[in-house]
């Protein structure tokens, strides 16, 4: 068996040890980017390694393979891409303060890495520290918002119990921070941290509270029931960035010269984007959002290789602020 092949079957006793209700022929093809005659093959030789190997039958006559002898699973240890993988993900959250992740992820981490004999523990975690280095996230600081761990902690327990909060909270216009009880419905984390909740005393609309604002907050014992319908990614598509607006809500035409459109294909500006290619090898980016001075500290970057067609607010904005001295991001 060559090591490609052996690697295959570790991962998919993995996955069939891993998923609840099993795996089947077509998951295996899917995952593994092979025919069905090669995934039955794949599942022979695991029942060999595996003899616990076990399957059932669903109402459509589909099979669905489960493994559940998975002490054998963990004599691979831990690889150092592995556990480069789970620290990247780690200095992620400390950077965007998702406090309670971060906590998370160390935790695992530490399970992971003390069940590795202690050779091999320092082994991965030097190899891991390198691998790091080269990728970039040995140090890379950034201009964030600080938060209170405690606060998103009481945050993180109100949003998964649908409980009600009870904060102290200083508006834009507030010269004191004043009492709200309010709703959750989640978190948006960026260049600013944002809670979205809905306060009962100011209608039925949601509402944005900059977490750096909470003086004080605590978690009631007052469930409330959640609105069905609501979708956080939908809702946070409506902005560029973190902050929105419904008054800034509008349709946003970019225009990048042919010379930049190689390297805007590459970027992802809003999840609901539009692309068109120009004649002229130059490219159009549509989509609709509101925050539009995010997306002129975001054009500031690109110089003169980008043209605002829409909205004539933000190309007011960016007039004049836009130059040849500023080259387009690698």
């Amino acid at each position: 068996m060559s090591f490609q092949k052996a690697q295959d079957l570790l991962k998919l006793a993995h996955i069939a040890a891993s998923r609840h209700q099993g795996v089947t022929v077509k998951d295996i093809s899917t995952e593994f980017s092979v025919n069905e005659r090669t995934a039955q093959r794949m599942l022979f030789a695991l029942k060999e390694v595996y003899p616990s190997l076990s399957h059932k039958t669903d109402s459509e006559r589909r099979r669905w393979w489960t493994l559940r002898e998975t002490n054998k699973l963990g004599m691979q240890g831990v690889y150092d891409h592995e556990l480069t993988a789970i620290e990247m993900a780690i200095r992620r959250a400390q950077r965007e303060g998702a406090h309670a992740e971060t906590a998370s992820l160390e935790a695992v981490r530490d399970r992971l890495v003390a069940k590795l004999p202690t050779p091999e523990a320092r082994r991965t975690e030097a190899n891991a520290e390198a691998m790091l280095e080269v990728k970039g996230y040995a140090c890379r600081p950034g201009p964030r918002v600080k938060t209170c761990p405690d606060h998103m902690s009481i945050l993180t327990a109100a949003l998964k119990g649908q409980f009600q909060l009870i904060m102290s909270y200083r508006g834009a216009q507030d010269a004191e921070p004043k009492k709200r009880v309010v709703e959750p419905y989640g978190l948006l984390l960026g260049t600013r941290h944002y809670l979205i909740a809905r306060d009962p005393a100011k209608g039925d609309g949601l509402r944005r509270f900059r977490l750096d604002r909470i003086a004080k907050v605590e978690m009631t014992m007052i469930w409330f029931k959640k609105d069905k319908d609501f979708d956080l990614d939908a809702y946070a598509a409506q902005s560029f960035g973190s902050f929105h607006s419904d008054a800034e809500f509008t349709r946003v035409v970019w225009r990048f010269s042919p010379a930049a459109a190689a390297t805007a294909r590459e970027y992802e500006f809003h999840p609901k984007q539009e692309m068109v290619e120009q004649d002229d090898g130059g490219l159009i980016v549509t989509f609709e959002a509101s925050g539009l001075v995010e997306m002129a500290w975001h054009l500031y970057k690109w110089g003169d290789a980008v043209e605002v067609i829409e909205p004539a607010a933000l190309r007011e904005m960016v007039a004049g602020f836009q130059n040849d001295r500023i080259k387009v991001p690698p």
